[in-house]
């Protein structure tokens, strides 16, 4: 895995402006509805027992549940061919569109780092071309560098807890969103801090965002 502090960040140049910080998978792109698409497609499915994917990826054929590395084996695959299966959220084209004119945007994606061409690709298609950085590493010392010693406002984007909290405990005054597909995965996930905001879209995220980074 790589490190927080040896991602290459190069790409990365920040303005005198906000910074909007974006998790990719189920926040900018379908992540869940599509692998489970794609696990049919591979002779599989996906029982909803518990908030992980190992011991809950079964074979259609045998009826037995997919060791670790298969299923590790099978996500790698879906990241390999994510160009044909993932598709992006309502609104978050325009929406982050609107927003580049006012602040910088990052897509900071818990995928591993191989898959990142693929994923460039994709999100340059859909008219999202913004700075892309790939880590499986946690998320809060990577915005933290990203955002260093800056007073500017900063918006944290994601779908899972633990990135958020991660985020909160390094960069303690940027406003956090937890934003989530009512997927029956996400309805199982660790539930955020209640302070953190939810929200269900990108309607309902960007008037949060707008009304912190005007601020």
């Amino acid at each position: 895995m790589d490190a927080p502090f040896e991602l290459d960040t190069s790409h990365v140049r920040l303005g005198d402006r906000p910074l909007i910080v974006c998790d990719v998978d189920d926040v900018v792109l379908h992540f869940f509805e599509p692998f489970l698409v794609f696990l049919d497609s591979e002779g599989h499915e996906f029982l909803p027992r518990s908030f992980r994917l190992t011991g809950n990826v079964i074979s259609k054929a045998s009826g037995e549940a997919l060791e670790e590395k298969e299923v590790r084996r099978l996500i790698d695959a879906f990241f390999e061919a994510q160009e044909h299966w993932q598709v992006p959220f309502d609104r978050v084209v325009d929406t982050l569109g609107g927003f580049s004119k006012e602040a910088d945007i990052v897509f900071l994606t818990a995928m591993p780092p191989q898959f990142w061409t693929q994923r460039r690709r994709l999100l340059d298609r859909l008219g999202l071309a913004y700075p892309l950085l790939a880590s499986l590493q946690p998320k809060g010392p990577i915005v933290q560098a990203l955002h260093g010693n800056r007073t500017l406002p900063a918006a944290f984007v994601d779908d899972m807890a633990h990135n958020l909290h991660s985020v909160r405990d390094h960069v303690a005054s940027c406003l956090l969103i937890n934003l989530k597909p009512d997927s029956i995965v996400h309805r199982m996930a660790p539930a955020a801090a209640a302070d953190i905001p939810q929200a269900n879209d990108w309607a309902q995220a960007a008037p949060l965002i707008h009304a912190h980074i005007a601020g």
